[in-house]
C-alpha cells in the first residue's frame, strides 16, 4: 500500500520492483518506462516519450504519482534483470600479486583449559589470555567486550576447550613494533575448520561478494546483484546529488546494505555455510560508495576543492549498518587516494601487483567513471575521468545495462551493409549494453556507414540508415526481431556520447602520461580492470580511439580488479600493509583544473582521433578501406 500521490518510481522500489533510472529520477533520461494497464496516474510529460508511447499508455515512473489502484507493467528495457557475470578472463596468472604470505589476518586458535580451581583461581579473562601466551606464545592481545559478554557461558558450555578468533590491525605498528591481535570472538569447542570472510566489490552498477575459506585460501562461493542504488541514479555524481534530498543518504545506504544482505544469503546458501563462521568482513569500493555504505556525508566530494572525508577509514562493526552477520564481524574499507580515485583502485592495483614490479604499467578501470593509474614499484599517478554513463548504456537511445538480450557484438556486410548482431545469453534484442556499442561504432566506421566524425553518410543503398526521432539512426534489429517489440537503433546522439565518453578517458590518459613525461610507446603493460573492461574488444577499442594505438599482446584483462585485491588482503597481512602504502603513494592529478586535459579532450571528439598520429595502425587500416 502507497498514499496517494507517491511518486511511481519510488513505490516500485519500495515494493522491491527493480526499474532501470539512469539519471535517478529527474526525467531526463527516459530509462524507466512503464505500462499503465488499470488506474490512474498523475503524470508531466517529458520529451523522453513520443506520442505513440503516451497513447499507448506508457509513461515514465520518475515523472509519475499514483493515483488509484494501480496495474503497471514495467516495459522490458526498463528491467533491471539478472547480472551477467564476467566472461572467461585472459592472461591474468603473470600479473596477479606474488611473494606474499598466506596470512590472513583473521585467524582461529584451539584451546584446552584447565578449570579453576581453589588453588587456581584466575579470572576467566586471565586464564584464556594465559592460555593463548603458553600455547601460542601471544601476549599483549586486545580483548572486545562483545567476548567478555559471552566468555563465561562459552567456556564452560566447551567444557573448557574453545576455539579463539583474533584479527589484526588493518594498518601495520611502526617499526620495531609487534602487532597486536585482537580476540573477537569465543566459541566453545573446536570451530577452526569452520573458518570464512568475505570479500566484496561494492560498485556503482553491481555489488559482487565471495566467500573465502581461510584455512586453505579457497573462493567458496561468489554472486553479483544489481546495486540497489541503481534506481536512484546511474552515477556517482547522480547518488550525491540524490544523498543530498531529505532521508535520501539515509535510502541509499540502506539500499546498498539490502543488496548486500541479499548477496550474502546466496553465497550462504549456495556453500552451506553459517553465517556465524564468518569472521571478517573486506570491502573495495569507490569513495562515493565507499561513504554511503558507511552512511557518511558524500556532498563536498563534488564540491571543488573536491576533499573526501577522510582517506583511512577506521573498521566499524557490520551489524551496526544493517548487515546481517554476528556482531564480532567488523567491516574492512581499502583507503581512499581522493575523491574520485578510490579504494576500489587501491585494491585493483594490489591485486594485479603493480606495486611489486618495475614494469612501467598503465592501469585502468573503465567505467561510469573512469580511473588511471601510471607506474610501477617505485612511483605511481592517478586520475580519474568523467566519462559519464555511455559505457554501461546509459544516455544511449535504446542502451541498457549488460543482461541477457543486450546487443554486446556486431558485424555488418559491406556490400549490403546488413548488420550481424549477437546478444548475451543468444536472446532475442531488447537493447545495446555498453561494450557492444564500441563493437557497433567501429563497424559502422569500419563500413564507411559513418564517417571520423561520427555522422552517417546519408546517400548509401541502405534502408537501415533513416530520420528518426532524434536525428539520424541505423536499424539494427527491426521490431519484429526484438523483444521490445520495437525497432532498436543507434543514432547519431548515441555515437556522439560514447565519442564524449570515449575522449574523456582517452584525454585523461594522455594528460597523465604527458605530465610525467611518458608516451604511448612506452608502456610495457597496460592493465584493464573492472566487468565492463574484460568484455571489451581491444581492437575495437582502440578503433574508436579509447584505447591506445599499442599491440595487442601488451593488454591483459583482470576482470573485477577491485574485488580482486579485497580477495587477496583477505588471504595476507602483506597485502593489506601494501594497501596503505600504495594509497600514500599514489599522486593524484585532477584533470578538471588541467588546461592541457580539455585540449585533450577536443583533440579527441573525432573517430579515432584528429591526430592521426596517435594512432597510426587504424589510420592506415581506414585509409585502405577507402580506397
Amino acid at each position: 500500500m502507497v498514499e496517494q500521490g507517491e511518486n511511481l518510481l519510488q513505490a516500485a522500489i519500495s515494493a522491491g520492483v527493480r526499474v532501470y533510472a539512469s539519471c535517478g529520477g529527474a526525467g531526463t533520461c527516459g530509462t524507466c518506462k512503464v505500462k499503465i494497464e488499470s488506474g490512474e496516474v498523475a503524470t508531466t510529460r517529458t520529451e523522453k516519450l513520443s506520442d505513440e508511447e503516451y497513447q499507448q499508455g506508457i509513461r515514465q515512473a520518475c515523472q509519475s504519482r499514483v493515483m488509484t489502484n494501480l496495474s503497471v507493467y514495467v516495459l522490458v528495457e526498463s528491467r533491471l534483470e539478472k547480472v551477467v557475470l564476467a566472461s572467461e578472463q585472459k592472461r591474468v596468472s603473470q600479473v596477479l600479486a606474488s611473494g606474499w604470505r598466506f596470512k590472513p589476518p583473521l585467524s582461529k586458535y584451539f584451546l584446552e583449559l584447565s578449570p579453576p580451581t581453589a588453588e587456581d583461581n584466575l579470572s576467566d579473562l586471565s586464564r584464556l589470555l594465559r592460555g593463548m601466551r603458553r600455547r601460542y606464545n601471544l601476549s599483549h592481545l586486545s580483548v572486545d567486550f562483545y567476548v567478555l559478554k559471552k566468555l563465561a557461558r562459552a567456556l564452560r558450555k566447551g567444557k573448557w576447550k574453545v576455539t579463539v578468533t583474533t584479527l589484526v590491525t588493518a594498518s601495520k605498528p611502526r617499526a620495531g613494533e609487534e602487532r597486536r591481535p585482537r580476540v573477537i570472538n569465543i566459541e566453545p569447542g573446536d570451530s577452526r575448520e569452520k573458518h570464512y570472510s568475505l570479500a566484496f566489490d561494492i560498485g556503482t552498477t553491481t555489488i559482487c561478494g565471495q566467500l573465502l575459506e581461510l584455512n586453505r585460501g579457497k573462493i567458496v562461493a561468489e554472486h553479483i546483484a544489481y546495486n540497489g542504488q541503481i534506481s536512484y541514479g546511474n552515477d556517482v555524481i547522480a547518488r550525491i546529488n540524490f544523498s543530498q534530498k531529505p532521508g535520501g543518504l539515509k535510502k541509499l545506504q540502506k539500499a546498498t546494505v539490502a543488496t548486500m544482505n541479499d548477496v550474502i544469503e546466496e553465497l550462504l546458501a549456495t556453500s552451506r555455510v553459517d553465517a556465524k563462521h564468518i569472521g571478517h568482513l573486506m570491502v573495495a569500493g569507490n569513495t562515493t560508495m565507499t561513504q554511503i555504505l558507511l552512511g557518511l556525508e558524500t556532498k563536498y566530494i563534488r564540491l571543488a576543492p573536491y576533499t573526501p572525508l577522510a582517506n583511512f577509514f577506521p573498521p566499524v562493526e557490520a551489524a551496526s549498518l544493517g548487515i546481517k552477520l554476528d556482531k564480532h564481524v567488523h567491516l574492512y574499507t581499502f583507503p581512499a587516494v581522493a575523491s574520485y580515485v578510490g579504494g576500489d583502485i587501491v585494491s585493483g592495483v594490489i591485486g594485479a601487483g603493480i606495486h611489486q614490479r618495475k614494469t612501467l604499467t598503465f592501469f585502468m578501470d573503465i567505467g561510469t567513471n573512469g580511473e588511471i593509474v601510471i607506474g610501477n614499484s617505485d612511483w605511481m599517478v592517478t586520475a580519474s575521468c568523467s566519462a559519464g554513463p555511455a559505457f554501461e548504456g546509459g544516455g544511449v537511445k535504446h542502451g541498457i545495462v549488460a543482461s541477457e538480450g543486450a546487443i554486446e557484438d556486431f558485424d555488418i556486410d559491406h556490400a549490403s551493409l546488413e548488420p550481424k548482431i549477437d546478444t548475451i545469453g543468444g536472446k532475442k534484442p531488447k537493447g545495446i549494453c555498453g561494450s557492444g556499442l564500441i563493437n557497433i561504432i567501429a563497424g559502422l566506421l569500419e563500413a564507411r556507414v559513418i564517417g571520423q566524425n561520427g555522422k552517417f553518410h546519408r546517400t548509401l543503398p541502405t534502408k537501415r540508415i533513416r530520420k528518426g526521432s532524434d536525428g539520424y539512426e541505423y536499424v539494427l534489429s527491426w521490431a519484429k526481431e526484438t523483444q521490445i517489440g520495437r525497432d532498436i537503433v543507434v543514432t547519431e546522439v548515441d555515437i556522439d556520447n560514447l565519442m564524449r565518453a570515449k575522449a574523456a578517458m582517452f584525454a585523461g590518459f594522455q594528460t597523465l602520461s604527458k605530465s610525467v613525461g611518458i608516451e604511448c610507446r612506452d608502456f610495457e603493460q597496460v592493465i584493464i580492470a573492472g566487468a565492463f573492461g574484460n568484455n571489451i574488444n581491444i581492437e575495437k577499442a582502440i578503433t574508436i580511439g579509447l584505447l591506445p594505438d599499442l599491440p595487442v599482446d601488451r593488454f591483459i584483462f583482470v576482470g573485477n580488479g577491485s574485488l580482486l585485491g579485497a580477495r587477496l588482503t583477505s588471504f595476507s597481512t602483506d597485502l593489506l600493509d601494501d594497501a596503505r602504502r600504495v594509497a600514500q603513494m599514489m599522486t593524484n592529478i585532477e584533470l578538471s583544473e588541467s588546461a592541457d586535459f580539455m585540449n585533450n579532450y577536443i583533440a579527441a571528439l573525432f573517430l579515432p582521433h584528429t591526430n592521426a598520429r596517435e594512432f597510426p595502425t587504424v589510420s592506415k587500416r581506414l585509409a585502405k578501406i577507402s580506397k
